[in-house]
């Protein structure tokens, strides 16, 4: 390979799809470290996880790729041009490439902890094997489960973000959620599994989370709040990683040697969301009190109505949930509806007297008067600050 010269800008391309809320944030790492350790002049343009390799890059007079290799037609170009190169996706076609990218051990060991913390003790997982890194992250999870001294039971899926036949893929899922024993957590391989799964739950009638609870991975925010209920999923860091890839970029540029083959980055941890935000109840008649009031809390139900459905005394069930829950039928009802006001300030411009008819309050006055009681400023204020830091 002819020697470079070094230039004081170099020319670097950046070949990572821009779909997806990790490639994004990799490069807003990429564009951290040119921002403190720059200039770069940089080759950037929209793409997806499987466009073709740019025509220009065949004749491109740069100094270094980073890249997420797709193809064997982009691996076999990006050789060719004889640069400095770093792979940001863990594939079989990076060849003798550095790559720096998520920790799939660690993503497996912090799902099998939440599950576990939360007192679940059968275990599922919705995996992938179309990827390595896919069949990392399950194998991983599925080894922390069984230093639990539990069993793991798998679904293996063979088509990565559609299936050919939806209806078919979905009737597949609900026959086996209903062979698995409940509760029990289930790690899906990636956020679009984790949607997926929880459609099967709701058009089988499975409770999420008291029979089902769920995690995806990649924390795509497009996939996990438009999900019913929204999905918990792992953080993964791509600042720190587009960072990293930047940094050891610039070295190779540089001429400098690089001694590790792998940088590895742990998750940034997990964003709980409604589908597996709950402890595991295992009081049949408080798990169907729990359903209930999830189904209901919106449509304005009490306790003497919970009681009625339930064919519970009041007393019965207060003791029983308190057992459980640490937390009275009451202060489960109004969790569960301050959680949807919440929601709905967060996620929406509806006024305040739109909010309290679809929370189960009977008029805004008392809504705003019980959110400021509670969250100690008025629900203007909390929207306004929540809207700030987003």
């Amino acid at each position: 390979m002819t020697k470079r010269t070094y230039r004081k800008v170099p020319r670097v391309a950046l070949l990572v799809e821009t779909t997806r809320t990790y490639t994004r944030e990799v490069l807003g790492g990429v564009k951290r470290f040119i921002a403190a350790h720059g200039p770069w002049s940089t080759f950037l343009e929209l793409r997806a996880l499987d466009s073709a390799p740019p025509a220009w890059l065949r004749d491109w007079d740069g100094d270094g790729i980073l890249t997420r290799t797709f193809t064997q037609e982009m691996a076999d170009l990006i050789s060719r041009t004889g640069l400095p190169a770093v792979e940001l996706r863990a594939t079989n076609l990076k060849g003798d490439r550095p790559f720096v990218g998520m920790d799939n051990a660690s993503i497996g060991r912090s799902v099998a902890e939440h599950f576990f913390e939360r007192g679940y003790r059968q275990f599922a997982a919705y995996s992938l094997r179309t990827e390595r890194f896919f069949i990392e992250r399950v194998q991983n999870f599925v080894r922390s489960v069984e230093s639990y001294g539990c069993r793991c039971f798998e679904l293996p899926e063979t088509l990565s973000d559609s299936a050919a036949d939806w209806e078919k893929s979905q009737d597949t899922l609900i026959n086996w959620l209903s062979l698995l024993p409940k509760p029990v957590g289930i790690f899906a391989a990636n956020d679009q599994l984790g949607v997926r799964l929880l459609d099967a739950c709701q058009r089988a009638g499975v409770a999420v989370p008291e029979e089902v609870a769920v995690v995806g991975a990649e924390n795509e925010e497009t996939l996990c709040s438009f999900a019913t209920p929204a999905l918990t999923s792992v953080r993964f860091d791509g600042q720190t990683v587009g960072y990293k890839a930047a940094e050891l970029l610039e070295r190779l540029m540089s001429g400098k040697s690089v001694k590790l083959r792998e940088t590895l980055i742990p998750p940034k941890g997990i964003i709980v969301r409604a589908s597996s935000d709950e402890l595991v109840i295992n009081d049949r008649l408080v798990a169907n009190a729990v359903r209930l009031i999830r189904e209901d809390a919106a449509k304005g139900i009490n306790v003497d109505n919970l009681c009625q459905q339930l064919n519970v005394s009041r007393s019965t069930l207060d003791r029983r949930m308190k057992a459980a829950l640490n937390r009275s039928p009451k202060e489960e009802i109004s969790r569960i509806r301050f959680r949807e006001v919440e929601r709905l300030l967060i996620e929406t411009d509806l006024t305040m007297e739109t909010i309290a008819e679809l929370t189960g309050f009977t008029h805004s006055h008392y809504l705003h008067a019980a959110f400021k009681q509670i969250y100690g400023e008025t629900p203007g204020r909390f929207r306004s600050r929540r809207s700030s830091s987003s």
